[in-house]
């Protein structure tokens, strides 16, 4: 693969921090763009500048909350300027981070990025998807969010699978020749082991000395849909490892 020129949305957090390190490690030149590096996909700030030159776009910014409205109005405005922006500066393609079962949402943060793909693929620039299952550090936020010794969490099915794996199979997406085939599924990444948000969360909190309690989940957004299994991956979605476990002993 020839060296491509690469610029990152969401440069600067989770996912995105991965996903400039894999494109620097293979070569690629990169173009980090976050509001910490002076662009701002939302205001446009920034952005014309930052595309010059310019084959592929990938687009993992995110919202910071859950609330679906809010969410909304994030992707909708991120989806259209990376698209206009896109075409101006003579950019091939997008390819984007999405999440697994976002067409079986209804509600919540979830639904606004089944609203988030459906708008980058009406868009003039080809679009890539890959969904990813929940990610090993997003467990870590939960305990955060939560107050005191003890935390209770969903006992959801989940397949958590790591950023940095994520990074890796978005970066192989962008840089496939050719063009998937017409009614080929969307792409997926998962981690190898099913397992329970609670689950995965009491290995977190033992090490932090919080106490996690497994409750039914219920009150949160397609909880009914996440508990049948849901937001698994399909049949033919990749499985990579590290395990939560694994993962984990491999932090500080």
């Amino acid at each position: 693969m020839s060296i491509t020129r690469f610029a990152v949305a969401g440069a600067t957090g989770r996912l995105g921090r991965h996903v400039v390190d894999v494109l620097a490690e293979r070569g690629h030149q990169v173009v980090p763009m976050a509001r910490a590096t002076g662009v701002d996909i939302i205001t446009g700030e920034g952005l014309a500048e930052a595309l010059t030159g310019v084959e592929v776009i990938i687009d993992v910014a995110s919202w910071h909350g859950s609330e679906q409205e809010a969410a909304t109005e994030f992707f909708r405005t991120s989806a259209r300027n990376l698209q206009e922006a896109g075409q101006k500066a003579g950019v091939a393609q997008i390819t984007v981070a999405s999440i697994i079962g976002v067409d079986n949402a209804t509600a919540g943060f979830l639904a606004a990025k089944k609203v988030h793909e459906e708008l980058l693929l009406s868009g003039s620039l080809p679009t890539r998807i890959l969904r990813a299952a929940q990610f090993h550090e997003f467990v870590g936020q939960l305990l955060d969010w939560q107050q005191g010794d003890v935390a209770y969490l969903p006992s959801l099915p989940t397949q958590l699978v790591a950023c940095r794996t994520v990074a890796e199979e978005l970066v192989d997406l962008a840089t496939a020749p050719g063009t998937p085939a017409p009614g080929t599924p969307i792409p997926e990444i998962a981690g190898p082991r099913k397992e329970t948000l609670a689950e995965a969360a009491q290995l977190l909190g033992a090490r932090r000395g919080i106490k996690v309690v497994g409750i039914d989940g219920s009150g949160m957004p397609d909880a009914e849909i996440a508990a049948d299994g849901g937001f698994l991956p399909s049949p033919h979605a990749k499985l990579a490892g590290p395990t939560f476990q694994e993962w984990l002993d491999t932090q500080p």
